[in-house]
């Protein structure tokens, strides 16, 4: 029964970003500005087993989107991230308990995204007088790991996420840009290292702490193409400027 449970609990989660999805796609083709794009970098973890942004944990990932533009300073974007997350007490110790508990983990992640993004400045005018601009997502996510030791039963290995973070895109011509993001996915879980609470007397230390959710980021660099002309100020094709 519980299994059931859980497939069902897992099935309805993960369907509510794909109905968002064919939503924006259909928007999308309505609105005629939308945009496909890939990108390169890597995830990082933080939990029990490390704290904040250490280069030494970074693992290679991979993400691949499709966005609709609904008006200058506002995007929707659909995606996909793959890649690994990994730690381990043995390589970034956070406290002196690190080298009695002796954990780590090295897992594959999937996860699925809907978010919004705001640009700060009016780079897709049809004047073309900006080639860059920073911006600003958030949105929701549901992920999915693979290749964890035994976990506690009450617990799935597909879960929500909230994404959220900042970039700044760069426009090479009026059809292609690159793009730099950093985000960060806030968690309602506390196993993507596979440590929560352990004894009583001794889980804020030997173990971990189960109050204490564990996160994940995504840093990277994207190439975006345009399905539309982005105006470009020092492009030959500025004079002949059209929306398709």
């Amino acid at each position: 029964m519980n299994r059931i449970k859980e497939l069902f609990i897992g099935r309805s989660i993960i369907g509510f970003p794909f109905f968002m999805c064919l939503f924006l796609l259909s928007s999308a083709l309505q609105a005629q500005e939308t945009e496909v794009g890939f990108g390169l970098g890597g995830l990082k973890y933080s939990g029990d087993l490390s704290r904040g942004i250490n280069l030494n944990s970074i693992k290679p990932a991979g993400t691949v989107f499709f966005r609709s533009n609904i008006s200058s300073a506002v995007s929707f974007r659909i995606g996909a991230t793959a890649g690994k997350l990994a730690g381990s007490d043995a390589k970034t110790p956070i406290d002196v308990f690190a080298n009695q508990r002796d954990a780590s983990f090295d897992i594959f992640l999937f996860e699925a995204s809907t978010v919004f993004e705001y640009h700060f400045l009016k780079w897709r005018e049809q004047s073309g007088q900006l080639r860059w601009t920073p911006y600003f997502f958030g949105g929701i996510a549901i992920f999915g790991i693979s290749g964890m030791d035994e976990k506690p039963e009450e617990y799935s290995n597909v879960q929500p996420s909230i994404p959220f973070g900042l970039g700044i895109k760069y426009i090479l011509n009026p059809k292609w840009y690159l793009g730099v993001e950093f985000g960060a996915r806030k968690t309602f879980f506390d196993y993507l290292d596979n440590v929560s609470g352990g004894d009583g007397v001794i889980k804020d230390y030997q173990y971990g702490n189960e109050y204490d959710n564990d996160a994940y980021y995504f840093i990277g660099v994207t190439l975006n193409y345009a399905f539309y002309t982005i105006p470009c100020p020092t492009s030959p094709y500025k004079k002949n400027y059209r929306r398709n």
